[in-house]
């Protein structure tokens, strides 16, 4: 098991439309940290479904996202995954040549993104992030089983949930995943769509917006408290049913897993941090049914009302029998005495959720500081269903209105399929990204002499789309440029994105390219006089970039060149 580094790749596709006419049937796929599902609806009546048929198993609506491989690295996958109690050590030796036992690979979303590098999991030595992604997707081949009588990759959108913080490299890593895993046969199929997950639970929750009093103009509040990251948004409601943006959307790494990790700190200063690491690191499926007991007998129970609890206590013998051969010290004698049963009260495991649900709270407090007009803040994902973290927010908030849909960790997926029904639905959005090209003017007194080159110029940002404004879905930004050179045949035009408000130099940090496209510029004759328009359009949750040559009409599109974020 290892931890994986900056690798470069390059993804080149160029973006292929879909046949509005053709398509049948809105697929939403909701990739979660911890759990994934999948609604959909035909067009024809428009009605939601979500998907409680899985492989060996009918009734859940989501299926973990976790993936096991064997040493020839077929997978298992979802609920086959599951971590079983351990058996009762054999008093025979145990064969040398025994297989390996088989451990759970999961969280490698945490891979995408700008997840700490201590959070993210190991993952075995011959199994990237990437194919972790593209396998887990890869099972959800299920999905066209649904349809058999269909040509799937004409008839089918499908609309996949991000959370708000990717960047436009991630989500061309999703691209090329979803591509890889079979569920699109282009890889840049427009039958493809993203959108922000908190985005999805928006357009889910105006089935009940009425019921809470809102009218067009009002703005609420979607906060989607997942299993790795919780996603904020602010939407406005306009007329016509239709949203817009009311604040940039964001995020953090607080969803319920890290209620988990806090659980797993208590249990490391109770047996040492030796004792864990080799758990970690030998008995990962121990490690997992422990934490999966964990989540079953006390997080999910717990409400935060006293009265309600009930004292919990950890069998290690029974639970995680591999952990006691790396005790020591004060620490076994002392777990020796308690027979190897760990307490937890009230109080302790109230500790394992305040971190997690105070930076849920600020997240919140930052988002309606921005917005004057919210009234509703409404909580959806797996981990809304917690009692406790309703109750600190409706007591934090208590001058808004606290919702919860009637099934939270259906939204995500639920709200894509009606998202890929309309995508009309959404109207604005806020960029959170300053976007330009970068320019070549002549240098001028005062630009830095060490960036002057040998031909007297500089290279610069041009900023095009500045952070912060709301743009309506298709909107374009342009900027005109001319060649450097009288004589000069293309012009490479290389484009990048920065989270500031706009930057002076395209290799300052903080900045990153976003892609590039080449112009030919074949009528020489006319010298510097020979214009192309470059041109930004920010359609669905994705940007797609064009040259056009003013001279001959001919349009260049950009062929994305991308650093792979997998670290």
């Amino acid at each position: 098991m290892e931890f994986f580094h900056i690798e470069r790749r390059v993804f080149r596709f160029d973006f292929v439309p879909e046949v509005l006419a053709d398509i049948r049937i809105a697929v939403g796929i909701d990739f979660g940290t911890t759990f994934s599902g999948f609604a959909y609806a035909h067009f024809h009546n428009g009605k939601v479904i979500i998907n409680e048929n899985w492989p060996g198993k009918r009734g859940p609506k989501k299926i973990p996202t976790v993936l096991q491989y064997d040493e020839d690295l077929q997978v298992l996958w979802g609920f086959d995954t599951l971590a079983s109690e351990p058996q009762k050590k054999s008093r025979r030796k145990v064969s040398t040549n025994s297989p390996r036992p088989v451990e759970p690979v999961e969280l490698f979303k945490f891979y995408l993104g700008n997840t700490p590098d201590e959070q993210k999991p190991k993952l075995p030595s011959n199994v990237s992030p990437e194919k972790a992604i593209t396998d887990y997707l890869r099972e959800m081949d299920e999905i066209k089983l649904h349809w058999p009588d269909i040509d799937f990759f004409r008839m089918v959108r499908l609309v996949v949930t991000i959370p708000a913080e990717f960047t436009e490299e991630t989500k061309a890593i999703m691209r090329q995943c979803i591509y890889n895993a079979n569920l699109i046969n282009n890889v840049g199929a427009q039958n493809l769509k993203f959108t922000t997950e908190p985005e999805a639970a928006a357009i889910h929750c105006m089935k009940v917006i009425k019921e809470h009093g809102l009218k067009t103009g009002a703005s609420y509040l979607v906060v989607d408290c997942g299993g790795g990251t919780v996603d904020l948004t602010v939407r406005k409601l306009l007329p016509n049913n239709k949203l817009g943006e009311d604040t940039e959307r964001s995020g953090g790494y607080c969803g319920g897993s890290y209620v988990d990790k806090e659980f797993l700190k208590f249990l490391e200063k109770k047996v040492g941090k030796y004792a864990m690491k080799m758990l970690r690191d030998k008995h990962y499926g121990q490690l997992s049914y422990m934490i999966q007991q964990f989540c079953e007998r006390v997080k999910t129970r717990f409400t935060g009302v006293q009265s309600e609890f009930r004292e919990y206590s950890l069998d290690i013998e029974k639970n995680c029998p591999a952990l006691k051969q790396y005790v020591n010290g004060e620490a076994r004698d002392e777990l020796s005495d308690e027979e190897w049963e760990i307490e937890m009260d009230f109080l302790t495991v109230k500790s394992f959720f305040d971190p997690v649900v105070n930076k849920i709270l600020d997240l919140i407090k930052a988002q309606l500081i921005k917005s004057k007009n919210c009234s509703v803040i409404f909580l959806v994902g797996g981990f809304s269903e917690s009692k406790y973290l309703q109750e600190k927010v409706m007591k934090k908030f208590e001058n808004f209105k606290i919702a919860v849909p009637p099934s939270p960790m259906e939204a995500i997926a639920c709200g894509a399929a009606e998202y890929g029904l309309n995508i009309d639905i959404i109207k604005t959005r806020k960029l959170n990204h300053s976007f330009g090209v970068q320019s070549y003017p002549k240098f001028q007194l005062g630009d830095p002499p060490s960036r002057k080159t040998r031909d007297g110029r500089i290279y610069k940002f041009s900023l095009m789309a500045k952070k912060g404004v709301e743009v309506e879905v298709d909107q374009k930004f342009s900027t005109t440029m001319y060649p450097v050179y009288p004589n000069q045949t293309t012009i490479l035009f290389e484009l990048f994105y920065t989270e500031k408000f706009t930057a002076q130099y395209c290799d300052e940090p903080g900045v990153h390219k976003l892609g590039e496209v080449e112009v030919y510029l074949p009528d020489t004759h006319l010298g510097l006089n020979r214009s192309v328009v470059i041109q930004l359009s920010f359609g669905a949750m994705e940007i797609i970039v064009t040259a056009k040559n003013e001279t001959n009409g001919k349009e260049y599109h950009a062929s994305f060149n991308l650093v792979q974020l997998f670290k």
